[in-house]
């Protein structure tokens, strides 16, 4: 059940959060899961022949991306907890998904001014202050504004997840994570196939955007605020604004949408199972239904009699990506104590930047090559692919080390400036004492 107080008693309360262990098998699924991703945007460059042949049944692209919610599912909401602190929390997710993602908006433009790649889509012009401000909030995935570079749209449905959490987690029931994964799965299973996609933002395009960075801004905004009641509201606008968006604007359609967000809290459980924070038996009966429900709900073919509703099913290559996924995860997380390999465990360090930038690689590699690559001799493609792999790995390194870890340090020491001494912490309620008792075990 959930507590009495707003913010859940939490040992590190008013003290300095320690920084946790990094775990080296959750570095080798990261670089796992980043170099999937390399090599399924690669495949029309270099490997025509694996599409053709391959990707009908296996959908690279998703295996790899599906494996990032498991794994951030099982990490950042406990980073929340372990801070104590909604502030300190959205100020390390400032510092860690802002500064690489601006570097990539940047490449794209230069590289695109230069005629080297794509550039950005064209429909972004049409209104570039809404197309602007979408990308600002991370949503624009959600509110009808083509990704400036094609990877961004994975990190709206992370904007959605972290939403949620500090909502469930102001609200006193962080703990619910297997339950609410078990409905989102349900949601994905039942009701998936009735719900629109990009039903406000085909309406209210303009509107929808400017209105829901309003409401992002008030209510993250009002769950810092020490009083109560507009903590209250702060969770109630938050959520209904993630809510909304990925049952009625999602892009890739609502089953897909509430998939992801199961998965991740799917992710989630499995941490607060292993930790003992949620009653064993309960939560992974939960757990274990959610990727059925997953499946399910993927080789489910939405209705065409709602306004706007997306028509094509995910398909078995979806499924058997997604059941992949989770069977990795579950293997790495076998295997946690064993040594990983060092070069997955190292480009699961860059992974974020892999994951960014490596579009932009394939685009430079494909313009070098000339467009006709899949006609060139074996061994040439393979050489250009070592140079992509090379380029991806080069730039995602220099990003790291020259954008990304700055970064982090600065916010780093600009929250502990913040932070407060013995007492209430900020961004978390008054009346939460350090060293209070540790909640029961919830589901």
């Amino acid at each position: 059940m959930p507590t009495k107080t707003l913010i859940p008693s939490d040992p590190t309360l008013g003290a300095p959060p320690e920084r946790a262990p990094r775990m080296g098998w959750l570095d080798a699924l990261r670089g796992l899961a980043a170099m999937v991703v390399v090599f399924e945007h690669s495949l029309d460059v270099l490997l025509p022949e694996v599409r053709r042949t391959a990707s009908p049944w296996f959908d690279f692209g998703r295996y790899g991306v599906f494996v990032f919610f498991l794994v951030s599912g099982y990490v950042v909401p406990f980073s929340l907890q372990r801070r104590g602190s909604v502030r300190q929390f959205w100020a390390g997710r400032l510092f860690r998904l802002y500064p690489a993602w601006a570097v990539s908006l940047a490449l794209a433009l230069l590289l695109g001014a230069a005629g080297v790649t794509y550039g950005l889509p064209a429909a972004l012009a049409d209104r570039p202050w809404a197309s602007g401000l979408a990308h600002l909030t991370m949503l624009q995935d959600l509110l009808g504004v083509p990704n400036a570079v094609n990877v961004l749209w994975t990190l709206s449905y992370e904007m959605v997840f972290y939403l949620l959490i500090t909502a469930m987690f102001v609200a006193g029931v962080h703990r619910s994570s297997a339950r609410v994964a078990l409905g989102f799965g349900v949601g994905a299973a039942i009701l998936g196939v009735a719900l629109p996609s990009a039903l406000l933002a085909s309406r209210w395009p303009g509107g929808t955007i400017l209105a829901a960075a309003l409401l992002l801004a008030g209510g993250l905004a009002a769950m810092l605020s020490r009083r109560r009641a507009v903590r209250r509201a702060g969770v109630v606008v938050v959520a209904a604004l993630a809510l909304t968006l990925l049952v009625l604007n999602s892009r890739i359609g609502a089953i897909e949408s509430l998939c992801i967000i199961a998965t991740m809290f799917a992710g989630t459980a499995v941490r607060g199972i292993q930790e003992g924070r949620l009653r064993r038996g309960p939560a992974v009966a939960m757990v274990a239904i959610v990727p059925a429900l997953t499946l399910v709900a993927g080789m489910r073919t939405p209705t065409s009699w709602a306004l706007h509703a997306n028509p094509n099913p995910l398909g078995p290559d979806w499924s058997i990506a997604v059941a992949a996924a989770w069977l990795t995860f579950l293997a790495g997380l076998a295997l946690r104590h064993r040594r990983m390999p060092r070069f997955l465990v190292w480009s699961g360090l860059v992974s974020y930047s892999v994951y960014l930038l490596h579009p932009l690689v394939v685009q430079v590699v494909w313009y070098a090559a000339g467009p006709d690559t899949w006609s060139l001799p074996g061994p040439v493609r393979a050489a250009w692919g070592v140079v992509l792999v090379a380029g991806v790995l080069v730039c995602a390194a220099l990003t790291h080390r020259y954008v990304e870890r700055p970064a982090q340090r600065l916010g780093r020491r600009l929250t502990a400036r913040g932070r407060a001494t013995p007492g209430t912490a900020p961004g978390t309620a008054p009346g939460t004492a350090p060293g209070a008792a540790p909640q029961p075990a919830q589901t």
